[in-house]
Parts: C-alpha cells; structure tokens; sequence
C-alpha cells in the first residue's frame, strides 16, 4: 500500500506507475522521471512528487530542491496553450513590452499566471529566436510574428 495517495495510486497513478516501472533500478532518474510525470499531468503535484518519492527512495525534499531549481517544472497547474511573448532585444526595441501588455489585458492576467479556466498560461521569454519577425510570440509551438498589439485578440481566439 502506497502512503503518498491513501492506497489508491492504481487508479489515480497509473501513467505515474508506467514511468516509474520504466526507470525502476536505474541511477540518476530523477530528472527524466519528473519530466514524463509533468507531461503525463501537466505539472508536478504535491502527490506526484510524494509519490515518485517513496517509489525511487528520494527524501521529498530533495526532489522539491531538484524541481524548484529547474524552470521547465511546474508545481501549479498550466494552460492548455502556453503563450511566450519574447521580451529580447530585437523585440524590445520593435514594441515586444506593448505586447506583452495587450496579452495581459486581453487575458486578463499577467506574465507568470494562468488563466482561471486553465485556457492559456503566459510566461516572458528572454529570446524566441525568430528576431527577424519582431516582436515575436508562440502559443504552444506557433510563432506569431511582425505582431501589433491589435492583432493579440484575433490570435488568442484560434486556441480555445
């Protein structure tokens, strides 16, 4: 029986279980082991962590400290579509702030926040890499490009 989730983890972790099988007994899992769980969930819940935990012999804590230090993890839940609007250089000078704004007025919510429905989750990123389309934003794996701050709302309406 399984602490972390009164007993229940057959049904509530089965894709956890399938990860963890396909690590068992190999050194240095961890990481990959929190990177399927989060795409298997969306993020990193307290119970998954407590469950990875027990099952590979790690101290929650420990786990915790490898999480928080790692961007790519998340311990909230995310949007369905996670839009970057890039604030580099490029776009910063060709009104990449602007955008940004119009998207936190538009959704209602600012840089580092997900939307209450659990629709779009918006991060700032230092570089995109497409600076000759400045300013620059994806949504999920889209580039959107050569933006203006009226264009924000047409964009965000194609992902519902």
């Amino acid at each position: 029986m399984c602490d972390c989730c009164g007993g229940n983890h057959e049904k509530k972790f089965v894709q956890l279980e399938a990860i963890l099988k396909k690590y068992q007994g190999m050194k240095g899992a961890l990481i990959p082991v929190l990177q399927e769980a989060q795409d298997a969930y969306g993020y990193l819940s307290k119970e998954v962590i407590e469950h990875i935990g027990e099952h590979l012999d790690i101290p929650v804590s420990q786990i915790y400290g490898v999480v928080t230090f790692y961007s790519q993890f998340h311990l909230n839940p995310r949007g369905r579509n996670i839009i970057r609007v890039c604030q580099g250089t490029a776009c910063h000078v060709r009104g990449g702030k602007a955008i940004l704004e119009a998207v936190q007025k538009q959704l209602n919510i600012k840089a580092g926040q997900t939307t209450p429905d659990l629709r779009f989750t918006l991060e700032t990123v230092a570089c995109i890499g497409a600076c000759g389309l400045a300013p620059v934003m994806m949504v999920n794996d889209d580039t959107h490009g050569r933006l203006t701050q009226e264009l924000i709302p047409e964009i965000l309406t194609k992902y519902s």
